[in-house]
Parts: structure tokens; sequence; C-alpha cells
């Protein structure tokens, strides 16, 4: 990273988040508590299907992993974010941006792996109900994880291996509250050509195709349930897809909007805002959607207090 007129860059700036001063501890309640929310929620999710044998079923092995990917991925940004609002100190060593922006892709990608897993098992159990059984088999669904996360984290490693190839100069603010790829890569003095192919061409089986499948799933879905003229069946169709394609939606809608179309005239505060949607309010989004409106999540609950209770 040295040049005739670059400098070595031993860390960066987080400009974080454009809150004025006044309102400095106000949000800092209101991040830390969504934060809190987020670790309490999957690891709830997680402790329960752990616990429960009623809960070892595809579907709550897929929603175990999501909630083990939503805890990791709130927790890559918001400890930093929450850090430099308390202590005022934006920097981050080098090393550690690198760090960051290599979890924050991996369980990013892995979070839409594990959406489109989930939208296929619930399409294989509303269409195909008698065959459900036989199609998500344990077997199946181990070997349908093991890659989705070998993935992830490979294609995390290239664009952060891509990222020590750059050099950087003087100037090393990043209008962000985390080290986001597209932040850092405007920061860089060398040509990026290479690094933003690479985010266009690994953007469409990490992002667009994952997002076509879902959209497919519950188009069969949707279909499906329609064949059974009765209100009973529109009931089912809303409160079957209508939670998860709102998370879908948010989360796909802004991870799209800042790293597959991103605008020549966006700010700096509509990204923070887009990237702060699917940070941090979709991994506190997914406990309440997926499961403690669950009518089996509930009932896992309540038989673990009640088990609790007699063994004291």
């Amino acid at each position: 990273m040295t040049g005739n007129n670059e400098s070595v860059i031993s860390q960066f700036l987080l400009l974080g988040l454009s809150i004025p001063p006044e309102h400095q501890h106000l949000f800092y309640a209101l991040f830390l508590a969504m934060y809190l929310n987020t670790i309490l929620g999957n690891l709830i999710i997680i402790i329960l299907i752990l616990l429960d044998s009623h809960l070892h079923t595809p579907m709550y092995l897929f929603l175990s992993n999501l909630s083990f990917s939503d805890l990791c991925f709130s927790s890559v940004t918001m400890p930093k974010l929450l850090q430099n609002m308390q202590s005022q100190d934006p920097s981050i060593p080098y090393v550690s941006c690198l760090t960051q922006m290599y979890f924050f892709m991996a369980f990013a990608d892995m979070e839409s792996f594990l959406l489109v897993a989930m939208a296929y098992d619930r399409y294989v159990a509303i269409c195909f109900p008698l065959h459900y059984t036989s199609i998500m088999s344990p077997k199946f669904c181990a070997s349908l994880l093991m890659p989705l996360w070998m993935l992830a984290i490979v294609n995390a490693m290239m664009h952060t291996l891509l990222m020590t190839r750059l050099s950087f100069c003087e100037n090393n603010v990043i209008p962000h509250f985390f080290c986001d790829i597209t932040a850092v890569l405007k920061l860089a003095c060398s040509d990026t050509y290479i690094n933003e192919l690479m985010i266009f061409i690994m953007g469409g089986p990490i992002i667009i195709v994952p997002f076509l499948l879902i959209v497919m799933s519950y188009a069969r879905i949707v279909s499906s349930i329609l064949k059974v003229s009765s209100a009973r069946g529109i009931y089912k169709i809303f409160s079957t897809c209508g939670s998860h394609l709102s998370v879908v939606s948010l989360f796909y809608g802004t991870v799209i909007g800042v790293y597959l179309c991103p605008s020549a005239n966006s700010s700096t505060v509509k990204e923070t805002t887009m990237a702060m949607m699917y940070t941090v309010v979709t991994p506190m989004l997914n406990p309440f959607i997926y499961s403690l409106r669950n009518r089996e999540i509930k009932g896992a609950l309540i038989r673990i207090i009640c088990n609790r209770k007699i063994s004291l």
C-alpha cells in the first residue's frame, strides 16, 4: 500500500450515523435495545430448537441456522457502532476493517441462502405434503446446508483478498457505520475494476438468483392454495407467505439497491439508512416473524418452562 503519492493506511475512520449531539444518547439507547432484542430473540430460538425434540424437523433446522446467522450478522456491526457512539472514537484498524468486512459478507450471503432454503421447505410442505418427509430428509438438509456455508465463506474470502491488493491514499474516512465493501472501494487509489466486476458477477448467484427462487416458490404456493376456493385457504396464503415475503422484500430490496443498483447521486444518508434496515432491523424482526408467532415454538417454550419447574 505504498507509492510515490501514497501513504500506508493503518486505520480507517468510520463517520457513523448523522445524529445531532443532543440526540446521541437517545439513539445509543435505541440501538442498544434493538441489538439486545436481536441477541435475546435469536438465542431463545436456537435454545428451544436444540432442547425440544418436537422441533427437530427440516424447517426448524433451517430456522436455527438463520437465527445463528442473524445473531452473528448483527454482532459484526452493532458492537462497533455502539462503541463509537459511546467513546466518540471512530477509528478502526485496517486489519479489523477487513475482518469486519469478511464476516459481514459471509453472514449476509448465508442469510440470503437460508431465506431461499426456508422458502423451498415451505413450498414442498404445502405443494407436496405427502412427499415432504421423503424429499426433505435429514440427509438432504445436511447436504444442502454444508455447501451453502462453504459458498458463503469462500465468496467472502474472495472479496476480502481482492481488497488487500488495493492501495489507499491519504483519505481514510469511511462515510458509513461499518466497513462496507462499496464504501471502502471508493477510498482506493488503485484500479478497482476487478473488485467491482466480481461484485456484479457474484451478485447474481448470491442475491438475484435466491430472490427469484423465493418469488417462484411463493408464486407456486399461492397458485396451489388458490385452487382451494375457501376463506380458510386465502387466510393460509397470507399467514404463510405475508410475513416471510415482507422480510424477504426488506432484506433483498435494500441489498440490491445498495450493491447491484447503486446510484451515482445517491446520498450517504440514504445508503446508510438502507444498510441499517438489513443489518439491524431484519435480524431483530426475524425471530418474531418466523418463530415467536409460531404455535410450535410457543408450545416448546411452555414445555421447557414446565419441565424446569417440575425438576426444581
